[in-house]
């Protein structure tokens, strides 16, 4: 008899191990599916977030369903005597979930935690000179996406972020955009793609784009993406995630090829909530 309750039991165990992903999508189905925000929240979105008052109604109601999600998901601490509210955790993940509107859940399976400052912040950081001399110091810093599943956000420059819609400049989406390319395991500028196929083209445009960033930089010459990003293929990622957001419509005349692989890539085109 106690033989065969423990195969029974390692029946049941193999069986959730291998579905395990399966049976974590029923129940959040069945607990969040059918939850949207309150009135009081979606005002709050409506007069601090711009990009939610452009959205259809339909993209909205999505955005809202992932927020609920988030916000029940994700661990928010706030630091340097930050006092966290609703209203905080509710704008970080709405600017979050932009980016993965129609992204299945788990949303940024990789993120455990988000640390929220008041506004700029002095990290630790160590570098090493030619000679192989290491230096230790602080540098300020308004955002970091650490692999481990830590994001850290200046709360000052959230609401920049939000304030200021056509800037080019959001850290929220830059931050998360740095989880989405870290998902693979690395940090490359290039995140999880479907195929080889989708692969091979992203390295082909985005490479591409990266360096005309740094040519034009070079000459001096005008380019709708920050020159922040051409720091590495990492950070262009996240800026040109920033641009395509913010500036869709200059992005796509600019450069309609790297537009088209971000459309593809996010899955949505913001021209339409512009």
């Amino acid at each position: 008899m106690l033989n065969l309750v423990l195969i029974l039991f390692l029946i049941i165990f193999v069986v959730c191990y291998w579905r395990w992903d399966d049976i974590r999508n029923h129940f959040w189905q069945k607990k969040y599916l059918n939850n949207t925000l309150n009135a009081q929240q979606k005002n709050l979105l409506l007069n601090y977030m711009p990009i939610y008052r452009k959205m259809t109604d339909a993209d909205r109601e999505k955005l809202e369903r992932h927020i609920v999600w988030f916000l029940n998901e994700k661990r928010f601490i706030g630091c340097d005597g930050l006092e966290l509210n609703d209203a905080m955790k509710l704008i970080v993940a709405a600017d979050a979930c932009v980016l993965v509107l129609n992204k299945p859940w788990p949303l940024y399976r990789n993120v455990k935690e988000i640390l929220l400052y008041p506004s700029a912040y002095y990290a630790p950081q160590t570098s090493r000179d030619n000679a192989g001399l290491v230096s230790y110091h602080n540098t300020v810093r308004q955002g970091e996406s650490w692999p481990g599943g830590t994001l850290v956000l200046s709360w000052h420059d959230v609401l920049e972020g939000n304030r200021l819609p056509s800037d080019g400049h959001n850290l929220v989406f830059h931050e998360f955009a740095h989880q989405l390319d870290q998902e693979t395991g690395k940090t490359t500028g290039t995140p999880m793609l479907a195929s080889n196929e989708d692969y091979q083209k992203w390295a082909k445009v985005f490479s591409r784009a990266f360096n005309q960033l740094k040519t034009h930089l070079a000459y001096g010459m005008p380019h709708v993406i920050h020159s922040y990003g051409a720091t590495n293929e990492a950070e262009f990622f996240a800026v040109i995630t920033e641009t395509f957001l913010e500036k869709p419509a200059e992005l796509r005349q600019f450069d309609p090829e790297i537009y088209h692989l971000l459309v593809g890539f996010y899955q949505f085109d913001p021209i339409a909530w512009h």
